[in-house]
């Protein structure tokens, strides 16, 4: 029997941009097509691996790590995987990409001002509610006191201040398939 090779995507961008939403549409897309993918949604994970978090640098580098880490082992079991987190720091997605040999990151470009619109209006699932909120007060959020690092080279970038859910989903499903499922 033939295994799958697998591959991993790290949708990146400011929180309220649209990654969740969109990662959700590229699955719902793939297993459409009869691909199986599993998506690693950071803000869920982090409840396991620091269930009162600091927001610390140390400690993002850790579950950031770790992150990588678990993508790694799942795409070597060869299961396609979408990494969904921020990693404000280029380091953490360049970590990823050094361990998985077959990897893409897909940056979600959106305005500062239309994320802290969006987060105001979600109720995600996983991630801390009112983020922009709190960082006016002092908490440590990336795009507000907390830089964030732009990919460099990013191989698909979608713009989901301009683009729907389902228009940045195909984007990044037709790289998909021009790159990893040919």
């Amino acid at each position: 029997m033939q295994r799958r090779e697998g591959w991993a995507i790290w949708v990146t961008g400011l929180p309220g941009c649209g990654k969740t939403a969109i990662s959700r549409k590229v699955k719902e897309l793939l297993n459409e097509r009869g691909i199986d993918v599993k998506i690693l949604e950071l803000d869920e994970i982090r409840r396991f691996v620091t269930p009162n978090p600091t927001y610390s640098d140390e400690e993002r580098d850790i579950v950031y790590a770790a992150l990588a880490y678990m993508a790694k082992l799942l795409v070597e079991c060869g299961m396609p995987v979408i990494i969904d987190a921020t990693a404000h720091r280029r380091k953490y997605r360049e970590r990823a990409r050094t361990l998985i040999s077959r990897f893409a990151e897909v940056y979600v470009k959106c305005p500062l001002a239309v994320c802290m619109q969006r987060e105001r209006q979600r109720h995600a699932e996983h991630s801390p509610s009112r983020i922009y909120e709190k960082a006016q007060r002092g908490a440590r959020v990336p795009g507000v006191g907390v830089p964030y690092e732009e990919p460099l080279d990013p191989e698909v970038v979608v713009e989901s201040d301009k683009l729907s859910v389902a228009e940045s989903a195909r984007k990044i499903v037709e790289f998909i398939f021009s790159t990893f499922e040919r």
